[in-house]
């Protein structure tokens, strides 16, 4: 089964793009590094911040995705409608996929602007999608990178012609579960069973995002 037809499947209505909580009614919105500021008093990156988001994404993923589960990794690359450099776009999976020769296998399809701006008519989004295992990504290289999204740290994604910082949605499809870490503050996960994820609500409660911790905690009660 390919991605559009796994999703029209198994999460009808769904936009992958960035708010994904809001979107569906099964869910999880957690918070990342709470209570631990981005800066020191002199101005300096907070290196705490970044290690206790990237052990709490990780602990999550780890969570909902096991060594013999079927994966659908796939990156949103945002943007100008002119930027045709298939070189630079593709290098958001070269450096992130253990075996060299699944990059063969990305497929990639252009889309509408995900994002409603004024000028969305002046972009488009370039989505690449790769079918694999948990043990073909080096996923706690990647979390990372989504973590980095406003600061200059290292890995990175994107390049000079992206508008916004690509989007990187985590799909199992053996549990039916969509893990989405938007940046160093937050994270999603969806399911299409309330059990699927009960489990994580339970284990990781404290970190569920406080504006949300209420309807959250009706949903699963």
């Amino acid at each position: 089964m390919e991605l559009n037809q796994y999703l029209n499947n198994t999460f009808p209505g769904l936009m992958l793009a960035p708010s994904l909580y809001h979107q569906w009614n099964i869910g999880i919105h957690f918070e990342l590094g709470a209570g631990i500021y981005q800066f020191k008093e002199d101005g300096s990156l907070n290196r705490e911040r970044f290690e206790c988001a990237y052990s709490q994404a990780l602990a999550i993923f780890n969570e909902l995705f096991s060594d013999s589960d079927e994966i659908f990794l796939v990156t949103n690359v945002y943007q100008y409608r002119w930027g045709r450099s298939k070189k630079k776009r593709i290098k958001v999976y070269d450096r992130y996929i253990r075996k060299k020769d699944l990059k063969f296998h990305v497929r990639q399809e252009t889309l509408p602007y995900v994002f409603d701006d004024e000028d969305a008519d002046d972009y488009s989004t370039s989505r690449f999608s790769l079918k694999c295992r948990k043990r073909d990504v080096k996923y706690p290289l990647l979390i990372q990178a989504t973590c980095h999204e406003d600061f200059p740290l290292k890995p990175k994604l994107g390049g000079n012609t992206t508008s916004y910082y690509p989007d990187v949605f985590f799909i199992n499809v053996t549990k039916n579960v969509i893990f989405f870490i938007y940046d160093d503050r937050g994270c999603e996960v969806i399911a299409n069973k309330k059990e699927t994820i009960y489990s994580l609500y339970e284990k990781y409660g404290e970190w569920i995002d406080e504006y949300s911790r209420e309807e959250i905690v009706q949903r699963f009660t």
